[in-house]
């Protein structure tokens, strides 16, 4: 009995830690590679099993060169995944309620202030796709989220004001981010490069994205290629809320 629980717990574990690895290398180049070695595995394991020792033979040399090219191949990829083992991005749980409650004040606090002042802002929060791609194409921060940090990021003048702001696992997790831009020509003429870009981020992903207009000094929340414009403090903050406290939706729903 205590080895059946034993092989139970094994499999459990091997499990969940093929699946927290598949989730942290969405989005990359490197997913299709970690898809094939799981493939290479599960083969290797039933040629055992079945005893066919010169497919064996043959798996094992191409597992070992394997390995090596993927070590030099995505040698990058490997330094930054092991750089964020510390830091919880593997194992990441979600926030708490009151956690997301306060990070959500921050941002709508800075909007309000930045939209006040008449100063351009791009802000996205990932929800359930990896924004890690996005995120890679700027400076990064790693920094809590709050009002002040934001400010200071979108202030003219600064190196960052021009880019996107990415909030991910309850941080700032980078700023001066190219987002994807919308190239329809159908949108109005009023909407500048911030909003395309958060038209176009929002197509491609689940993330809520928040703009800030430098002209109107206006403030747009963007989710699923969708623009909600000239929204108050509060109508934001609660668009927001709802939003990011919804569950994923399946493909027949988004159909």
């Amino acid at each position: 009995m205590i080895e059946i629980w034993k092989i139970i717990l094994e499999i459990s574990i091997l499990w969940f830690v093929i699946y927290q690895i598949m989730l942290f290398f969405t989005g990359t180049r490197a997913i299709r590679v970690v898809r094939g070695i799981i493939v290479l595995l599960i083969a290797f394991f039933l040629v055992q099993r079945l005893g066919l020792e010169r497919l064996e033979w043959l798996l094992t040399k191409l597992f070992a060169i394997s390995v090596i090219g993927i070590l030099i191949i995505f040698q990058p990829e490997i330094r930054q995944g092991l750089a964020r083992l510390g830091r919880h991005y593997l194992f990441s749980f979600p926030l708490r309620e009151e956690e997301l409650d306060y990070i959500l004040k921050e941002i709508v606090k800075a909007v309000d202030f930045l939209a006040r002042q008449g100063f351009g802002a791009l802000i996205a929060i990932e929800r359930y796709d990896s924004l890690k791609p996005y995120v890679e194409t700027g400076v990064t921060i790693e920094g809590m989220v709050s009002s002040e940090l934001l400010q200071n990021l979108f202030t003219p003048g600064s190196i960052l004001h021009d880019g996107g702001v990415i909030i991910q696992q309850g941080q700032i997790a980078a700023a001066g981010c190219l987002f994807p831009l919308n190239e329809d020509s159908n949108i109005s003429r009023i909407f500048g490069m911030r909003h395309r870009a958060a038209i176009g981020l929002t197509q491609e992903t689940d993330a809520v994205v928040i703009v800030v207009s430098e002209e109107r000094q206006d403030i747009s929340l963007a989710y699923e290629g969708v623009l909600s414009q000239g929204l108050s403090r509060d109508d934001l903050l609660v668009k927001v809320k709802q939003l990011m406290k919804m569950e994923r939706k399946t493909r027949k729903e988004i159909e």
